[in-house]
């Protein structure tokens, strides 16, 4: 439609989403499938959002993957689960919807493209299993990877993580699992060996293959193509546009040096993301951690929730963020910590030199105690992990392999902790308890005897402080040849210990919504026309993290959900808009 139809624009649809992530994608492709004109913007050069740097998965129970395998879980134990974890922050209203409208989102994505195939492998358990309505075979979906020359022109404007593994390397959903036991089983040597494969068939073949949330990216953007919905990259939104009555009919968006006003017929959807990396925002909401360690998406500014605030809406939970301790190189390259919290030989510390939370508790609430005992006066951020040569020797730890020596390998390899990790300071090296302490700035006698403590208790194969290793969750990395999969002493020196920071994987909380993905205002009224998806909403987990993928699965579904309730309405008439809110007004 031209713009002199709606006069006061520069261009007409019927549904606008801001945001390229997963939460943008599907909203489009929802409205799309509805018969909607549909135009998704992105601030960035590139799509993907945080879902393109992130480990892929979805969290949706009842998923026809998981169907066609014969687990149905039952929808009412699923939301006694939610309900129970999200501890009353959350409303039913919103629990039931994502619990009944995630799987019809799956299906619908199964049967719209043949790009979207969606795998369940059972094993990596919920991250409350034993919770009432927690499942240990888990709800976490994947999908199959892809080689990216399948994108064509695109592949290049696919946001790819900052430190990309070397040329080849790349891992389904159950081999990471696997690649951590490469000294415990043969199958993780399988893994090994498949990688090394993998790195000669992308040097020969040229393939570029991408796997995790790289391949969801893509598959997304490819059925995207396949519908002939337009991306508008490098085009950020500046605000939102709200008529006399306060609802939302469209938005500013800069292109190509030029402020274009986007007249929106049946509404706007934010899937802009969080503020990760804005810090004067974070510094206000979130102080305990004073330093960009945000994994998110690096475009990701808050610039959404803030205009939504601007036409009238509220937000919640901005002092919430999906929190993942990590490892913080000098040069600034954050690194997941994640199955060393899991191995059996080691234990972490605070500034007292104190265990202060089962070690392989779930990342959002290691996360917390970290947050919590920061308040408290002690300091927890950043925390040490404790370990001994031996566990070095036989455990994946920030990426070492414990294998031999392998000249101009990819990756670390050999006996000897590198010696850059020691000279950056992230590392530290003691050849007594004592020593160790002074290294890391603890006493050295607390450090003693809490080493000493922990030892007893691995002796004996049960955590009686912290119950490490009671859950299902907890052994998923740990070390399937022993008892307890996540205990055993730490043995003789050189002990060693690795700085953790408080890092995350985007911020969650934003604009407050309803079970729509309506945006609400303080006393509960609707702005309409405007919804809001993904990290630049609220988050439906609360303060708190279901399983594998509790992020992007909310930010598909209520896509799925925004668009389908914007289709459902009955659509105005096109007509003049008048007394416009927000800039070049006429």
């Amino acid at each position: 439609m031209s713009a002199a139809t709606e006069p006061g624009f520069d261009h007409v649809t019927d549904v606008l989403v801001i945001g390229s992530g997963g939460g943008g994608m599907t909203a489009a492709l929802t409205a799309d499938a509805a018969g909607l004109d549909t135009l998704v913007v992105e601030k960035s050069a590139q799509f993907g959002g945080s879902t393109a740097l992130s480990g892929g998965g979805i969290w949706v129970p009842g998923a026809p993957s998981q169907r066609r395998q014969g687990h149905v879980p039952d929808p009412d134990e699923v939301f006694r689960y939610l309900k129970e974890i999200t501890g009353g922050l959350v409303s039913d209203a919103r629990l039931r919807k994502y619990v009944d409208s995630a799987p019809e989102m799956m299906e619908f994505l199964e049967n719209l493209s043949p790009w979207l195939e969606f795998v369940w492998k059972p094993g990596y358990a919920d991250y409350y299993p034993e919770a009432p309505g927690g499942s240990a075979l888990g709800s976490t979906i994947n999908v199959e990877a892809i080689d990216l020359r399948v994108l064509g022109d695109e592949e290049q404007n696919l946001l790819t993580p900052p430190a990309l593994a070397p040329k080849g390397i790349w891992f389904g959903p159950k081999d990471l699992r696997l690649f951590y036991q490469v000294r415990q089983s043969w199958r993780g040597k399988a893994v090994l060996v498949k990688l090394i494969w993998r790195m000669f068939r992308a040097r020969v073949f040229g393939d570029r293959m991408a796997a995790i949330g790289q391949s969801l990216a893509a598959r997304l953007r490819l059925a995207m193509k396949q519908q002939n919905i337009p991306l508008w990259l490098s085009s950020p939104m500046t605000e939102l546009i709200a008529d006399a009555d306060g609802a939302v009919v469209g938005a500013v968006v800069e292109k190509d040096g030029r402020a274009i006003r986007i007249r929106a017929r049946r509404g706007v959807v934010i899937a802009s993301g969080g503020f990760d990396h804005d810090m004067q925002w974070r510094t206000e909401h979130l102080p305990e951690v004073e330093k960009d360690w945000s994994f998110g998406n690096p475009a990701a500014m808050g610039d959404g929730i803030r205009a939504g605030e601007k036409v009238g809406g509220a937000t919640e939970l901005l002092d919430e963020a999906w929190w993942f301790p990590a490892i913080c190189w000098p040069d600034g390259r954050l690194q997941f910590m994640l199955n060393e919290r899991m191995m059996p030989s080691q234990f972490v510390v605070n500034g007292n030199g104190e265990r202060f939370i089962n070690e392989a508790a779930p990342y959002m609430d290691f996360a917390h105690a970290m947050i919590d005992g920061q308040r408290s006066g002690v300091t927890h951020i950043p925390c040490w992990l404790i370990t001994d040569i031996r566990s070095f020797h036989r455990y994946v730890v920030a990426g070492h392999l414990p294998i031999p020596k392998i000249p101009f390998a990819p990756v670390p390899t050999g006996w000897k902790v590198p010696a850059a990790w020691l000279e950056s300071g992230v590392v530290k090296q003691g050849t007594s308890w004592e020593e160790l302490a002074e290294q890391i700035g603890v006493p050295g006698a607390r450090l003693r005897d809490t080493a000493e403590r922990f030892n007893e208790l691995a002796r004996q194969g049960h955590d009686d402080d912290f119950n490490r290793g009671d859950s299902a969750y907890d052994n998923y990395y740990g070390d399937p040849t022993l008892p307890n999969p996540n205990l055993h002493p730490l043995c003789k020196p050189p002990y060693y210990a690795f700085q953790i920071i408080l890092g995350d994987l985007g911020t969650s909380g934003g604009l407050r919504t309803d079970e729509h993905a309506r945006v609400l205002r303080a006393d509960d009224s609707v702005v309409n026309g405007l919804y809001a998806v993904g990290n630049a909403s609220a988050a439906v987990m609360g303060r708190s993290y279901a399983g594998a993928g509790a992020t992007i699965g909310p930010a598909m579904a209520f896509g799925y959900v925004a668009a389908r309730h914007i289709a459902d309405q009955t659509p105005s008439q096109p007509s003049i808009v008048p007394d416009l809110q927000g800039g070049n007004q006429r």
